[in-house]
């Protein structure tokens, strides 16, 4: 037969899952805002050069495949 779990029970098993959920929370180490933020810059940066970078050649590429077809 099928155990049935009593609502004491449950509440425990949930009690015990949250206090080992927060000792995990912290255990992270959180990086400074400082950092988020040099990094964020960096990230949105390069984001911007390389998307410059492939706009670019994709222009020159479509130049060069209209003259290529109005040859």
């Amino acid at each position: 037969m099928a155990e049935t779990n009593s609502g004491a029970d449950v509440a425990k098993k949930g009690k015990g899952w949250f206090k080992g959920l927060k000792a995990e929370f912290n255990k992270i180490s959180w990086t400074s805002r400082d950092d988020v933020t040099k990094q964020t810059i960096a990230v949105v940066a390069v984001s911007v050069i390389l998307g410059l970078l492939i706009a670019g050649i994709d222009f020159l590429l479509q130049l060069g495949i209209n003259f290529l077809v109005s040859l």
